[in-house]
């Protein structure tokens, strides 16, 4: 079981930590990613360019590095009741080689992080935010009954294979895989190589996330990098393919302050547990199901080509109604697209609101998410 020992460790020490390096560092700036700082780690951020590597992801596919996001491993008698203890969704059900999104919780409904949840047949496989994953780690500790064990997967590198020719790809190296639908998972090997895959990712598109040993890592991406599919892509692009899609980022769309309805997440609590509750936050967040909630997340169509960013304000008129969270220009739409909060008077998708930006206002206009359509393969489509 492995924890994080940071007790006496305090915010302004950590701030002057250097960055953790991911398993694939030396490959990527081999590759000339041009690296920065992002939740404690040295990650690239783009290598040919945001736009062409963006483009490149949603017309072939993109070879993501997301090793630092965490792993974990849950297991011992109970495991599953701890786990629906502390989360929303329906874990009894998950039928082994599934996979469910779903949200930690705070006592008052909050959203600690969002996650995804895999029955791996003998233990529960959760793959946490990177920048949470510490304290993600803590809360289950704290919360899990001492019965049950968690393993954090360290040593692992986590990698997502994105875009419409991802399953192509990877039928080269591992064709087995592809019978994977959305939201699947399964044990595979790679020369030798054990590799767990699950039919998912955080673009809108069609991919796989590949867990395996950090030390084969560059190996596996190497071989994938060398078929005329695949091409390595930075954080940049994958926040403007998660932004078309319509995906929440957690640090900045998604907050311990944003309950699961305001957050446009109502689909992760399961029909079970809106019926029989028992989830942190349950008397709140079904309130808010049955009557509403006072804002709730919503895309904005911007007018003009300037970007707006996060932290811009929103108002109808003179009144101050919600704020930008996520924004950027979308290269796929052609146009800048944000997402943010509106209060749920004005949420309707059309309603006509003006972001401000440096002292000015511009047009912007709720529109429904996502900005494209997702692409997922998924099973009887």
């Amino acid at each position: 079981m492995t924890k994080p020992d940071n007790s006496a460790t305090t915010d302004a020490e950590m701030a002057d930590l250097p960055d953790e390096t991911l398993p694939l560092d030396a490959w990527h700036r081999s590759r000339r990613g041009r690296m920065v700082s992002f939740a404690g780690y040295a990650m690239p951020i783009q290598y040919e360019g945001i736009m062409a590597e963006h483009l490149w992801t949603r017309d072939h596919a993109g070879l993501f590095d997301v090793s630092h996001m965490g792993q974990l491993e849950l297991s011992g008698e109970g495991v599953v009741a701890a786990l629906e203890a502390l989360v929303p969704g329906d874990i009894a059900a998950l039928a082994p080689g599934r996979i469910r999104y779903s949200l930690l919780l705070n006592a008052d409904g909050g959203i600690l992080d969002d996650l995804m949840i895999t029955n791996a047949g003998d233990h529960l496989f959760l793959v946490v935010n990177g920048a949470t994953k510490w304290d993600d780690i803590a809360h289950l500790r704290e919360e899990l009954p001492d019965e049950i064990t968690i393993n954090h997967l360290d040593e692992h590198a986590l990698l997502a294979l994105q875009g419409p020719e991802a399953a192509a790809a990877l039928a080269a190296l591992v064709p087995d895989a592809t019978g994977l639908f959305f939201m699947e998972a399964g044990q595979f090997t790679w020369n030798g190589v054990p590799l767990g895959i699950s039919r998912s990712g955080y673009t809108g598109e069609d991919g796989f996330e590949i867990s395996l040993p950090a030390e084969r890592a560059e190996a596996f991406a190497d071989a994938l990098c060398a078929l005329p599919q695949v091409r390595p892509i930075g954080l940049g692009a994958r926040d403007s393919l998660r932004l078309e899609a319509g995906l929440p980022l957690y640090g900045h769309d998604l907050d311990e302050g944003v309950t699961p309805v305001e957050g446009d997440l109502a689909f992760a609590i399961s029909k079970r547990r809106r019926a029989e509750g028992g989830f942190p936050g349950a008397d709140r967040i079904l309130a808010q199901l049955a009557g509403g909630a006072p804002r709730r997340r919503v895309g904005l169509a911007i007018g003009g080509r300037q970007p707006v960013r996060e932290g811009a304000p929103l108002f109808l008129g003179g009144q101050d109604v919600g704020v930008v969270t996520s924004g950027g220009f979308a290269p796929s739409v052609g146009a800048p697209v944000a997402m943010g909060f509106v209060a749920a008077a004005h949420a309707a998708p059309g309603t006509a609101l003006e972001a401000e930006v440096r002292g000015r206002r511009i047009a912007v206009r709720v529109a429904p998410l996502p900005f494209i359509p997702h692409r997922y393969h998924r099973r009887g489509g």
